[in-house]
């Protein structure tokens, strides 16, 4: 089973990392603005994806489920353990992890559903996570107000112009944002019960959360899908296998020439190596 670090970077990477540990800035003025310009720098990177969206995407993204821990003094602790687990530590501590099925794209590439024009190819059927942009259910709703300020090299409108999407820390166009975050939390029970099974047989998982706990600048854990493939066992593994191990195979070669992406290249070798056998099945 891969399991591996990934470090934080400025990029989608660290994006989807902080949006879940930091602590929010609170918002200057009660009304704010938003409208999407489908400049597409929001495409690029991980993706964070329901269960089942991750599914139905499995010949479309590479799929990893990442580890991310959020201490006990974080805003978004709370919410975080709701959505994921607690995980006991030394001296009564306490860590809330959030586990993610993942599209894990290096932060360099864009969502291969992403056309040339910067249109969304599959636009009728996209994730929930696209759908709710730029509000983050794994957030609380009033601590939604930073999301609504452009990252470096987007050219969202935040302008006068645009419509009022949030006011007195509340969402006004909300369905997408509810859809998703009750998507999160009736699935919450089986990513918990998968991951309290990879912390009791996997000490290595259990090490790095603890690692990650003392020092979040170590990164989020990545952890192969086929790991939580075989606990959902409501899925067929020969259909899942065949859908995603060309996937894989299409980013092992995307990823081979460039020393930067060696984590990400070796984590899809080892993921299309666990998936070969499926392939060959009737």
């Amino acid at each position: 089973m891969p399991v591996g670090l990934a470090r934080n970077t400025k990029n989608a990477a660290e994006w989807f990392e902080s949006v879940t540990a930091r602590q929010p800035v609170k918002a200057t003025v009660t009304a704010q603005h938003f409208a999407c310009t489908r400049c597409g720098k929001c495409c690029y990177g991980w993706l964070p994806l329901t269960i089942a969206d991750a599914f139905a995407n499995a010949g479309r993204f590479p799929l990893a489920m990442v580890w991310t821990t959020v201490p006990e003094a974080s805003r978004a602790f709370e919410l975080t353990a709701q959505l994921g687990m607690t995980v006991a530590l030394p001296k009564r501590k306490r860590v809330a992890v959030l586990i993610a099925p993942t599209a894990y794209l290096p932060p360099s590439f864009p969502c291969p559903a992403l056309s040339s024009e910067n249109q969304c190819a599959i636009h009728a059927d996209k994730p929930l996570r696209c759908r709710s942009m730029p509000f983050y259910p794994y957030r609380r709703e009033t601590d939604q107000a930073d999301m609504l300020v452009p990252r470096k090299g987007w050219v969202c409108d935040t302008s006068a112009n645009a419509p009022v999407v949030y006011q007195n820390h509340k969402i006004l166009e909300r369905d997408d944002f509810d859809r998703e975050r009750a998507a999160l939390v009736e699935q919450a029970p089986m990513l918990r019960a998968y991951a309290e099974t990879i912390l009791k047989h996997y000490p290595a998982v259990m090490a790095r959360v603890q690692k990650t706990a003392q020092n979040p600048a170590t990164g989020s854990i990545v952890v192969g899908f086929w790991s939580f493939l075989r606990h959902h066992r409501t899925e067929d593994p020969v259909k899942f296998a065949k859908a995603q191990h060309p996937v894989l195979i299409e980013f092992i070669s995307r990823t081979a020439a460039t020393s930067m992406l060696a984590n990400y290249h070796k984590y899809y070798q080892e993921s299309a190596a666990e998936l070969a056998w499926f392939t060959k099945q009737a």
